[in-house]
């Protein structure tokens, strides 16, 4: 088969399955639709497995409709979208053998109705990252919100799961008007989509408000989906009443997504003369980074609901994404490939092992549950692993993405490697605390906090309601699984050695565009480096002692209440506040945003 027809069936498998499963799962019993949905999803991995290894050495087109690439539609891989793409297509084969006995799934005309969704979504994402055309990702985009937004209200019984589907999907809708008005004035202003194109048409005009106005409002759409301060409100309040499974997906592979996109479309249509200033967009987005890990990490400390406590550890390790990316050199995109690989297998699996929890205690509460898994010893293991591998613990993955990452930012900013240790050791420290409790017992029982509001998780309705039934072993091998995949990221240097192959050719506009337009080009050299060093283990290992000197303290020595009046207590309950639930807050947030970051680069430009 050739590199070109791998391409189109990338996107057409998921495609084809999703069908299949809604016309056969009429009829088929629940183990057909199963056998079914695996099929399609291994066979997608197996496809997209081929074509990131034949990317690793040039990009590969497709022009689809045999029209030109300048006139018709381009799906185009390199390493890092191709690396993506097969990111997604795991953890989907992932979350449906997870899911083969998860749901107590009606037979008959809805039998296949989860999985066929999960396929729709699957085929958004890999389109997404595959397409070099504009539009086409704003159709991919919307493809894959479409199916997030009926599959976090997938339990439709239940006013909560409905009432999360909701908020999100009207405040990613509002995105996605941003995200085609921007579009809109870009092809008034070149009369071009595809990204290659429109980045050597916008090179022959000046940088006024309307390139400014054009890339704020598309980034918006990408920012939302992304999560990144202060466009991530809906993101834990659907990770909250959303099936385990998508949870998954959404924070393992559609966040990271959105951070892929502002780091295509930037360095495709608005990196050259004519577009956003490489100062403009680096000072922006690496304070936005910043703004986003600090938040996201505060906000996680303070959360009980295990399931609230992994989202806003996505928030955070977002924003340290986007500071990787906002370095705009080989290095920093080369680090965030292999942070967002390694951290999507893990924080899957963290939400997999919580899944666990749900099924046997109908609870997420990290207090209510203080103790009560000792008898899920392997599972609690499990959990404390990937607590770890959260906080950049080497060799995974995620610690040699964070050392990559922070090498880059450093040499521009000597201080931001302090906010990847921060921010990595309080995400990991309190997952860690979660798992020292709940499944070890360690400390006392926590005490609540009657003068704040908090979001417990106590009383969760399960998700699997056969309370007599024995674990699915494919509950706890799929979470084993992904957390040693995301060890063989940091520990097999061919991974790492193809991701920075790849982020040369990702930073390189002038060969996407020779590639994409005329099928020449290679992905261009030196790669950066892309191995351990001496100050990479260093610094995982601190944020890692870091995380479990504060999760050991956590548990042993609670903290004692602060005084109302605190100035402390104040400013966190101040943060606490501004997530609110309330859908008229969240979309004020997402204006001021909009605006925000208007200001802060046409001040640049």
């Amino acid at each position: 088969m050739t590199e070109a027809a791998l391409l189109p069936l990338a996107v057409a498998v998921p495609l084809l399955g999703a069908a299949l499963l809604a016309i056969a799962g009429r009829s088929l019993p629940r183990r057909g639709c199963d056998i079914l949905a695996t099929t399609c999803a291994g066979a997608e991995t197996a496809c997209l497995a081929l074509l990131w290894a034949r990317s690793d050495t040039h990009l590969v087109t497709a022009d689809l409709g045999a029209w030109p690439a300048r006139l018709g539609i381009v799906l185009a891989a390199d390493p890092v979208g191709a690396g993506l793409a097969l990111l997604v297509a795991v953890l989907v084969l992932a979350v449906i053998v997870y899911s083969w006995r998860y749901f107590e799934e009606p037979t008959g005309e809805h039998a296949g109705a989860f999985p066929a969704l999960i396929l729709l979504f699957e085929a958004g994402m890999a389109g997404f990252a595959l397409t070099g055309d504009l539009f086409n990702a704003f159709v991919f985009f919307e493809l894959m919100g479409a199916a997030a937004y009926a599959l976090t209200g997938y339990h439709i019984e239940d006013p909560r799961p409905l009432h999360g589907a909701l908020t999100f999907g009207i405040v990613t809708s509002f995105a996605a008007y941003c995200s085609l008005l921007g579009i809109g004035l870009l092809y008034a202003r070149t009369g071009e989509l595809n990204l290659a194109r429109l980045g050597e048409q916008l090179a022959g005009h000046h940088t006024d408000l309307l390139t400014v106005v054009a890339f704020v409002l598309i980034s918006t759409a990408l920012l939302v989906k992304a999560a990144a301060v202060p466009f991530h409100f809906w993101l834990p309040d659907a990770h909250a009443v959303a099936p385990t499974p998508v949870c998954m997906l959404m924070s393992g592979a559609m966040v990271e997504l959105g951070v892929y996109g502002i780091a295509r479309i930037y360095w495709t249509v608005f990196s050259g003369p004519g577009g956003i200033p490489q100062s403009a967009f680096r000072t922006t987005f690496t304070a936005l980074g910043v703004l986003t890990a600090l938040v996201g990490a505060l906000m996680c400390w303070q959360q009980r609901h295990l399931k609230r406590l992994l989202a806003f550890s996505t928030v955070s390790h977002v924003g340290l994404f986007l500071v990787g990316i906002a370095q705009l050199t080989p290095g920093g995109a080369a680090g965030t490939a292999v942070y967002v690989a390694a951290h999507g297998l893990v924080k899957a699996a963290l939400f997999a092992l919580t899944g666990v929890l749900l099924d046997r205690y109908g609870s997420v509460d990290e207090h209510g549950l203080h103790g009560r898994a000792r008898e899920l010893r392997p599972v609690g293991v499990a959990f404390v692993v990937g607590a770890l591998a959260l906080a950049g613990l080497p060799p995974f993955g995620t610690g040699l993405g964070k050392a990559l990452a922070e090498e880059a930012a450093g040499r521009w900013q000597p201080w931001l490697p302090a906010v990847f240790v921060t921010a990595s050791a309080v995400t990991g420290a309190a997952a860690l605390r979660a798992a020292l409790r709940v499944f070890f017992g360690v400390g006392p029982a926590p005490r609540s906090r009657p003068d704040q509001d908090e979001t417990t998780g106590e009383g969760e309705e399960p998700e699997i309601r056969s309370a007599n039934r024995t674990l699915p072993p494919t509950m706890t091998i799929v979470p084993a699984v992904l957390i040693g995949l995301a060890a063989l990221v940091g520990a097999l240097p061919a991974v790492s050695a193809a991701l920075a192959r790849g982020a040369a050719g990702f930073t390189d506009p002038v060969g996407y565009a020779a590639a994409v337009l005329t099928g020449s080009g290679e992905v261009p050299g030196p790669a950066p480096a892309a191995d351990w060093t001496t100050a990479g283990v260093l610094l995982g290992l601190l944020s890692t002692g870091l995380a479990a000197a504060l999760a050991t303290a956590a548990v042993r020595h609670p903290a004692p209440v602060l005084p109302g009046r605190h100035p402390a207590a104040r400013a966190v309950r101040a943060v606490r506040r501004l997530h609110s639930g309330h859908l008229g807050d969240y979309l004020a947030w997402f204006a001021l945003g909009v605006a925000a970051l208007c200001i802060a680069i046409a001040a640049q430009t």
